[in-house]
């Protein structure tokens, strides 16, 4: 579940980064709008926590450009500004939930996943890239018939990357996602894993579906 947050207080997006993770989140930030609408535009998050008062481009622009633009990611909004014309306004752009500061967290988390729930598609247990099947239900990698012995982190990362083919994943965001907490994004501890990865799809053929996008992450693109 990949969360973005625009919010230009850093010591909230760090509180909120850290308490998302913890409960499964794969979280990105942004500190301004304009930060924001540029991250949105690249990768496919499930969830937004929308600040109002934001430096440059406001919460309220930010979500009428999303919207304007297509992009019907599930928006809620977190801000001080909390008046019941503050939330007419938020709510008639397209907001989907509107939760004023100071929040409890513990709401807030299940308000998004309740949110999630409303608005995402069941996922599906099969997953397929090319030759490469994954079901999830059994936990089982296999390409033409053969099964790929895989740790569990190896499969987890693979799952990810196949329900977000051709999404570009950081280290950070793959760390907080699979070990579900936040990390050091000078370990190289994806690295390690994605190599892992390659060495047992390489006698297959299928080592180039992991692509490495070079300064940023790592995608999965069944077309490589």
């Amino acid at each position: 579940m990949s969360l973005l947050i625009i919010e230009d207080n850093r010591d909230l997006v760090q509180i909120l980064t850290e308490g998302f993770a913890e409960k499964g989140f794969s979280v990105d930030s942004a500190l301004s709008g304009e930060e924001g609408l540029e991250k949105a535009a690249v990768s496919n998050f499930r969830c937004i926590l929308l600040d109002i008062m934001l430096p440059g481009i406001n919460g309220l622009e930010v979500l009428k450009i999303l919207r304007t633009r297509g992009d019907q990611t599930p928006v809620i909004y977190l801000t001080a500004r909390d008046t019941v014309d503050d939330r007419i306004k938020g709510l008639n752009l397209g907001a989907d939930d509107y939760v004023g500061k100071p929040f409890d967290f513990d709401e807030l988390v299940a308000r998004v996943r309740a949110l999630l729930r409303r608005t995402e598609e069941p996922q599906s247990n099969i997953l397929t890239c090319g030759p490469l099947v994954l079901n999830t239900s059994s936990r089982e990698c296999a390409i033409g018939g053969d099964i790929l012995p895989l740790r569990r982190k190896e499969f987890d990362i693979l799952e990810l990357l196949l329900r977000h083919e051709n999404e570009v994943f950081t280290r950070e965001r793959l760390i907080s996602s699979i070990w579900k907490k936040g990390g050091d994004g000078t370990s190289n501890i994806v690295d390690v894993h994605i190599k892992y990865l390659r060495d047992k799809l390489r006698p297959f053929g299928c080592d180039t579906l992991l692509v490495t996008v070079r300064g940023v992450g790592y995608k999965l693109s069944c077309h490589a």
